[in-house]
């Protein structure tokens, strides 16, 4: 199995955490919403799998490239 790292492309503050580990998630689904001078931007998967990890919590900090989920396909 291999291990994807969901990354943040954005600094802000988690605003919402849409999945669960044990969750199945396809490519374009919605892991975490990150919140950014007003704006809401999603932190979608590329790759299909099951989330083994969420790293962040809501109304952490998050910086660009930082890793907010595990996903193993």
């Amino acid at each position: 199995m291999a291990r994807i790292e969901v990354k943040s492309e954005i600094t802000g503050t988690v605003w919402q955490i849409k999945s669960s580990v044990g969750d199945r998630v396809e490519a374009g689904d919605t892991l975490v919403v990150i919140e950014s001078m007003k704006m809401e931007i999603p932190v979608i998967t590329e790759d299909p799998g099951v989330v083994k990890e969420i790293l962040v919590k809501e109304k952490d900090a998050v910086a660009e490239g930082q890793v907010v989920a595990v996903l193993e396909d």
